[in-house]
């Protein structure tokens, strides 16, 4: 029975630090010098902390419902493998020094479709999709790339007063040219096939999730725990052996790197709450189909409300802006309402009864008593 309150609370919760996720990574990736691997051990590391030695622990002290089964356990290790490798690809994108602007519309607008295919195909039930549904998904992913492109823009940056001294006239000139050529470092190819990458991750992560919870009874730690440990072979013991026996291409002081690994384990923490959020809405009769739909549709408006925030231009909102957040609103009720129902997997019918048949009766076998008359 879905208790929809519950639902939409969790749901909410991790919208929300879902929402902030990109802005601490994005962060923390500037501070590492736009080390892909550096930001993804700090990511991995908060997951590790998050999401298996809290919920061991908490197993170890209070019993929950639900056990473990090999199914499930695999299921869950598989949707935190696709989780982690779905993070990966948006600091990568990052990375490449591909701007937010673009890249997590792309990601917020084309997960939920990705999401709703997959888990239509594992319920077989496409046949459910109608017209007003795939209405919503659309307003979803065009209100959240509106509400992200039309987002007030940046302050504009004080100009250098090139009138100071004859000495510093050629300073401005030359930084100039060091902008230039960091804008031709942007490699369009790689920022898309990262971008690829997280979609495609992030939109299979919640129907896996959700089976492997269903295959542990409904258990809310045990699937978690299966997230973390995925997240620890992917996003630390893998970088971290890569950055061992690589040179490092990136000149850090220690300083800069702890700064951008606390950037990069903040962003980590939020992204294991809002995966708690997830596994609490399916545990309260969510359906992936709805839910990461509406996760997706809200987080990029709290990212954009919190760098607006941030950057101090909340009053700058314009008539875009605000018709694109009313328009993804629309499109994830319309989801929430108009969502495919899977096909039930109900108890098997009672088996009938069988009518009698008249049978014959059998001769008897015993054996005749003599007739005294003969």
């Amino acid at each position: 029975m879905i208790k929809l309150p519950f639902v939409l609370l969790f749901t909410a919760v991790t919208a929300l630090f879902w929402g902030i996720y990109g802005i601490l990574l994005h962060k923390g990736t500037e501070q590492l010098g736009h080390s892909s691997l550096r930001a993804f051990v700090g990511v991995g590391i908060a997951y590790f902390l998050i999401a298996v030695l809290v919920p061991l622990g908490l197993l170890s002290r209070k019993p929950e419902k639900g056990y473990w089964s090999m199914s499930g356990t695999l299921l869950s290790l598989f949707a935190g493998t696709v989780g982690a490798l779905g993070a990966l690809g948006v600091i990568l994108a990052v990375a490449f020094k591909g701007q937010p602007i673009y890249v997590m519309p792309i990601v917020f607008g084309a997960a939920p479709v990705v999401n709703t295919l997959v888990t239509s195909w594992l319920n077989k039930s496409f046949s459910q999709i109608k017209p007003t549904f795939i209405l919503g998904l659309i307003l979803v992913a065009l209100g959240a790339v509106g509400v992200l492109i039309n987002k007030p823009g940046k302050p504009a940056a004080a100009k250098v007063d090139v009138v100071a001294t004859d000495s510093t006239s050629e300073q401005p000139k030359v930084e100039e040219k060091k902008a230039d050529h960091s804008d031709s470092d942007v490699n369009p190819f790689a920022i898309g096939a990262s971008i690829c990458l997280a979609v495609v991750c992030w939109g299979a992560y919640g129907p896996f999730l959700h089976i492997g919870q269903m295959k542990m009874g409904g258990s809310r730690l045990r699937p978690f725990c299966c997230v973390g440990i995925a997240y620890f072979v992917i996003a630390v013991a893998v970088p971290v052996m890569i950055l061992m026996a690589s040179p490092s291409e990136v000149t850090l002081d220690w300083e800069q790197v702890g700064k951008g690994m606390m950037w990069s384990i903040l962003a980590g923490s939020a992204g294991a709450i809002g995966a708690i959020g997830i596994i609490m809405a399916f545990n309260y009769g969510g359906k992936p189909v709805f839910v990461m739909p509406l996760v997706f549709g809200f987080a990029p408006v709290i990212n954009t409300l919190t760098s607006m925030f941030i950057g101090g231009s909340l009053d700058k909102i314009s008539t875009l802006f605000i018709g694109s957040l009313i328009m993804g609103i629309c499109g994830a009720v319309t989801v929430l309402v108009f969502a495919p129902k899977a096909k039930p997997h109900g108890a098997p019918a009672a088996e009938k009864k069988p009518e009698p048949v008249a049978v014959a009766p059998k001769p008897s076998t015993s054996p005749v008593p003599e007739d005294p008359a003969i």
